[in-house]
């Protein structure tokens, strides 16, 4: 799967900036994160952001129907980065059943879009990140991210949310293949650290509450 709107960094598809200085198209997003790469594999921004977007607004994410598999579905998070993409804080999660509509073991993708609210009190950046990232249900143990460069219009000093998940990448924890399971790794999810972000590009994460809810 690979994200197209907002665009991604590097996309072949959809009406994006020009690529930065040195850089070349990426043919490959739908392909899983390599488990040494670095997060959201192209680390160069774009000169512009791709999308002005503000604190409370709809936004929409699309995804490339023409882009890969849905491996059965599983865990999905929408982040956004302050520091350049170092530290991520969720701001939306479809987890057990990302671009599907419940359990299945089909490889077709039956969502391809996602709406959702931004947080009402997020800073403003014109350099921030917003990340997708998925870890499949079935199939190999991967992660998969892309990442778009957005600007937020907001007013508050800081916002305090979940910190991103990554899993099946090197150093951190791997999620098993769910067989059926769709509660597969959500302990991870339900249980991570609180982060807080700045528009200064400040972060700072405490341990988890405890008291996590579960999106699906």
């Amino acid at each position: 799967m690979a994200m197209i709107k907002p665009c991604s960094r590097y996309t072949p598809h959809g009406d994006c900036p020009a690529l930065p200085e040195g850089q070349v198209l990426d043919y490959s997003l739908s392909s899983p994160l390599d488990p040494s790469a670095p997060l959201c594999k192209h680390t160069v921004p774009y000169d512009t952001p791709v999308e002005t977007w503000s604190a409370g607004q709809e936004v929409t994410v699309e995804f490339d129907p023409d882009g890969g598999a849905a491996h059965g579905g599983g865990h999905c998070q929408f982040s956004l980065s302050y520091d350049g993409g170092k530290s991520f804080v969720v701001v939306h999660e479809e987890l057990k059943y990302c671009f599907v509509n419940g359990e299945t073991s089909s490889n077709t993708p039956e969502v391809l879009s996602y709406k959702f609210n931004l947080p009402q009190d997020l800073p403003a950046s014109d350099k921030a990140v917003f990340a997708w990232t998925w870890v499949n249900a079935m199939g190999n143990r991967e992660f998969y991210m892309n990442c778009a460069d957005v600007a937020i219009e907001g007013t508050a000093d800081s916002y305090t949310g979940k910190e991103i998940v990554i899993a099946n990448h090197d150093g951190y924890d791997s999620i098993p293949e769910f067989h059926g399971d769709y509660d597969t790794g959500l302990d991870l999810y339900n249980n991570t650290s609180q982060i807080t972000v700045t528009s200064s590009g400040s972060s700072n994460a405490s341990e988890p509450s405890g008291d996590a809810e579960n999106s699906s």
